[in-house]
């Protein structure tokens, strides 16, 4: 019974990221619009990802030595158990890397669910859902 309750989780983990990679497959297949609205979205991607880097230098920083931290505790006092450094790592990893896909998905989504508003509020909803649920699923 325990064995089959533990494999829910990642298989359910693994079925959320298929769905996530389909729905970003599908919000990328729409058209950006006009000359226009791409070279405003070429922009506002730019300027999302200097904002991205600048933040993750902070975080990277502060992130570190909290790792450094956890690890004096854990391997150099004993006062807490081993694994905390490492799930404090993969998870500090994780975290950051479903942000940086999260701004990616939003940055290539605006133009395109501008765009597929023009030609009905359905096909922008669509676009926009689908966009909004790969963040949600990763």
């Amino acid at each position: 019974m325990i064995t089959s309750i533990f494999w829910i989780v990642p298989v359910a983990s693994v079925l959320a990221l298929v769905f996530a990679w389909f729905f970003f497959r599908q919000m990328m297949k729409e058209s950006e619009g006009t000359e226009t609205m791409a070279k405003i979205a070429s922009y506002v991607r730019e300027g999302a990802m200097s904002y991205l880097k600048q933040q993750y230098k902070v975080v990277a920083s502060v992130f570190l030595v909290l790792v450094i931290l956890f690890s004096i505790m854990a391997y150099g006092f004993g006062v807490q158990n081993e694994w905390v450094p490492i799930a404090f790592l993969t998870g500090g990893f994780f975290s950051g890397l479903a942000g940086f896909l999260g701004m990616k998905t939003a940055t290539y989504a605006s133009a395109r669910t501008a765009n597929a508003a023009r030609s009905s509020l359905n096909k922008g909803l669509q676009v926009a859902f689908r966009s909004g649920a790969v963040m949600g699923l990763v």
